[in-house]
């Protein structure tokens, strides 16, 4: 029995996906609504999507998964690259049997559900990114000595965040490098690209201020520079600029982010 994007009816499993040298630990609520897979903050876990989840409801199927060595369950690995995330993607919605599914990013998973999507035009229904995937050249060598400093501090927390999930199970310089990577994949040239070549609709919701990491009006600046994203792709809105900043739009403004779900699949050219 399939759902009406082709997926399988599921009833709600929990449990470990294979994938690579490494196991995602995964949450399938099931059912036959649209299915929606949520894609985590850098080191963020699936918890921080509870709140859209119960805005959202039992009607729409959710998927929720902790990237390698996050959170208390998924598994170490030998590869922590952006490109793997983006595998990793499609190996979950494999292992549920979901054939097409809305894809919704927070920050670092914005950057994944982009280039997921422009990759996978067949398989997603739409995207919706939340404060996250904005093209911007802010990576430079400067920047990337302040980003090692930084985790070389939050590592110093490892032994105490470590057990509770909060903290990946990833050594200073991995942390480092995963967020280096990911500025140079956000440049102006490299996203922008990605972002144009994207073919179905696609929701921003952005947050307003700064947060833990940034200086000044920094994120503020970047945000400003998806209005040519905008121009250039008539894919790709704004879904709703709202109050709080990067690190709480989940906990505060989780019912614009389903709004933006809603929207997304109600424009589903191929239907439920």
């Amino acid at each position: 029995m399939t759902g009406g994007n082709g997926t399988r009816t599921e009833t709600p499993w929990t449990g470990m996906v294979p994938v690579d040298d490494t196991a995602l630990a995964v949450t399938d609520t099931g059912g036959t609504g649209t299915p929606v897979v949520y894609l985590n903050g850098q080191f963020a876990t699936q918890g921080y999507w509870r709140r859209t989840i119960a805005e959202l409801g039992p009607q729409w199927r959710h998927i929720t998964y902790d990237e390698r060595a996050r959170g208390r369950r998924s598994e170490t690995s030998s590869d922590y690259s952006f490109e793997a995330a983006v595998r990793d993607v499609t190996a979950v919605l494999d292992a549920r049997g979901v054939e097409r599914a809305l894809v919704v990013g927070w920050s670092y998973g914005a950057y994944v559900a982009s280039h997921w999507t422009a990759r996978n035009p067949e398989r997603a229904i739409g995207a919706v990114m939340v404060d996250g995937a904005q093209p911007y050249d802010w990576m430079d060598e400067a920047m990337a000595q302040r980003i090692r400093v930084m985790f070389r501090r939050v590592a110093l927390l490892g032994p105490l965040l470590r057990p509770t999930g909060l903290l990946p199970r990833m050594n200073a310089e991995q942390m480092a490098q995963s967020n280096i990577e990911l500025g140079l994949l956000g440049g102006e040239k490299e996203l922008g690209a990605v972002l144009d070549s994207i073919t179905v609709p696609t929701r921003y919701v952005l947050a307003s201020g700064t947060s833990f990491g940034s200086k000044g009006d920094e994120q503020e600046v970047i945000r400003a520079g998806m209005d040519a994203v905008y121009e250039r792709n008539e894919n790709i809105r704004l879904f709703a600029k709202v109050p709080s900043n990067h690190g709480a739009i989940l906990r505060k403004d989780f019912r614009a982010v389903a709004g933006a779900v809603r929207e997304v699949a109600a424009l589903d050219g191929r239907g439920r």
